[in-house]
């Protein structure tokens, strides 16, 4: 367990960097395997717990984690946590995201590491391609869930709605427009045609949302919506 040798990156960016967090080494090799086959990622570390996966992004800095629920030591939703705590996310220098892995569906453990910061989850059996696909989904911001299955998730995490902070008052009718359309999982192309603007201004829009509340990513939008009653 631990850090992995480097290799060079593929193309003209850099890879996407995976550490992989499973009990089960034999599951780790197999979706090491998988991952190092993809083109543009590859995997810089494994570990056994929660514990040593907190110590490894810290110390390898990986863009997205694959984090198991279910582990001795620290379970996945405890080392979620603890990755996206104020002081250690103000530390570090680049962003990470974090998919937890469950065995089931709609798993309200898999729903709270959510809350705490990871950008949705995945099936164990889950194929190669959607895994794929979800590393490089969530890298780049967003859910690796349908809308509706997170919605879902969120609405019994949150029966009860806690007061919407000052800062929603901040928001332009337009970016209230965007954040409504985020929080139904609508994609910046869809809330282009909704709200009559060129996906630049949405992305310029999201932007300015999530500096305004706070907030890391879209799936935090969501997350946040949900939290304070603001679902349409």
């Amino acid at each position: 367990m631990g850090a992995l040798p480097e290799r060079p990156v593929s193309g003209s960016g850099e890879d996407i960097r995976v550490l992989l967090v499973d009990d089960q080494e034999l599951f780790r090799e197999g979706v090491r395997v998988i991952v190092d086959a993809q083109e543009g990622m590859h995997v810089v570390g494994s570990a056994g717990d929660g514990l040593e996966a907190v110590r490894l992004v810290d110390e390898l800095e990986p863009d997205v984690v694959l984090m198991d629920i279910r582990m001795p030591e620290m379970d996945g939703v405890e080392a979620t946590r603890q990755l996206f705590s104020p002081d250690r996310a103000a530390r570090r220098t680049r962003p990470v995201r974090v998919v937890v892995l469950t065995t089931f569906n709609l798993d309200d453990r898999a729903a709270t590491a959510i809350r705490y910061g990871a950008s949705g989850f995945l099936l164990k059996d889950t194929t190669p391609v959607m895994l794929r696909d979800a590393i490089r989904t969530v890298h780049a911001g967003n859910a690796v869930l349908a809308p509706a299955d997170l919605s879902t998730l969120l609405d019994g995490q949150f029966r009860a709605r806690a007061a919407v902070p000052p800062a929603y008052a901040s928001l332009t009718e337009k970016e209230r427009e965007v954040f409504a359309a985020v929080a139904r999982g609508l994609s910046n192309t869809e809330i282009a045609g909704l709200v009559f603007a060129g996906e630049s201004t949405v992305k310029t829009h999201v932007g300015a949302i999530l500096r305004k509340l706070g907030l890391r990513d879209r799936v935090q939008i969501v997350v946040f919506a949900h939290e304070h009653g603001l679902v349409g």
